[in-house]
């Protein structure tokens, strides 16, 4: 950690799994959930500061992604078992860390638990020295693109085309843990699919998935405007409709006044 801790027990507390099913003395269960609530708010922060120093003169929105790339529980997940966090975390044999992101959650908690024990400052030491330094390369991260749902939603929003995921499948994996398939439709074309530990794997998943075809396949994209224009002609037929009706009531009511007169 390159310092000695003070209080070894609010460590150890740092990796009680809430399944671990431990209890104080006066009967309160005793697990990592403060201290990731702690941990996540002390880790967006320094993180945040690390990002800034780092990247002068970049705009807020680059620096936002940035940290999002850090902080996400993917990577989280991964810097915990890098520095053998893992091996630490005592937990219920049932519960798998593919759907809980458990190793993430207690690498949350463990520097809550630094920032309990030894302040902020040795906080933004470790994370900048023992983990960004030896486990992170800030200009590389910083270029790669995580958030493929966020692209493809972008990429709708601008293009004016309709897109949905879909959940098709709950089913569990050979060790029993939930896994999720889903389907992104664009302008109700099936457009890619996705499979992962939760939902939001899966849609990020198949959002690559449709990215891929987008950039890759100008047939596919053709054919999505070519739904556009058959949605558009359709409408257009179904408001010419209306209105056709519209006149023949107002036609047919105009006749009723006039015979009444």
């Amino acid at each position: 950690m390159g310092f000695y801790p003070k209080s070894m027990g609010i460590y150890e507390q740092a990796l009680l799994h809430k399944s671990s099913s431990v209890f104080s003395e006066k009967g309160r269960p005793i697990n990592n959930e403060r201290l990731e609530f702690l941990g996540d708010a002390i880790l967006d922060a320094v993180v945040a500061d690390i990002v800034y120093q780092k990247f002068e003169g970049k705009k807020e929105g680059f620096l936002t992604n940035t940290r999002s790339k850090i902080v996400q529980r993917e990577t989280l997940n991964k810097l915990a078992v890098d520095i053998g966090l893992d091996k630490l975390i005592k937990s219920s044999a049932k519960i798998s860390s593919h759907n809980t992101y458990m190793y993430g959650n207690a690498f949350e908690a463990f520097i809550g638990a630094i920032y309990i024990d030894r302040g902020y400052e040795y906080c933004r030491i470790f994370i900048e020295d023992k983990i960004i330094n030896q486990f992170i390369d800030l200009e590389k991260i910083s270029l790669k693109e995580v958030n493929f749902k966020s692209k493809l939603i972008e990429w709708s929003q601008k293009n004016k085309v309709c897109v949905s995921f879909e959940l098709i499948e709950q089913f569990p994996d050979s060790k029993g843990s939930p896994m999720f398939q889903t389907e992104v439709l664009t302008q109700g074309l099936s457009a890619g699919s996705g499979i992962g530990y939760s939902k939001k794997e899966s849609q990020q998943k198949a959002a690559k998935m449709a990215l891929d075809r987008i950039k890759k396949m100008p047939h596919f994209v053709e054919r999505i405007f070519d739904e556009i224009e058959a949605a558009k002609g359709t409408s257009e037929e179904e408001q010419n409709q209306e209105n056709i009706n519209s006149s023949a009531i107002e036609t047919h009511t105009i006749l009723e006044t006039t015979a009444g007169l």
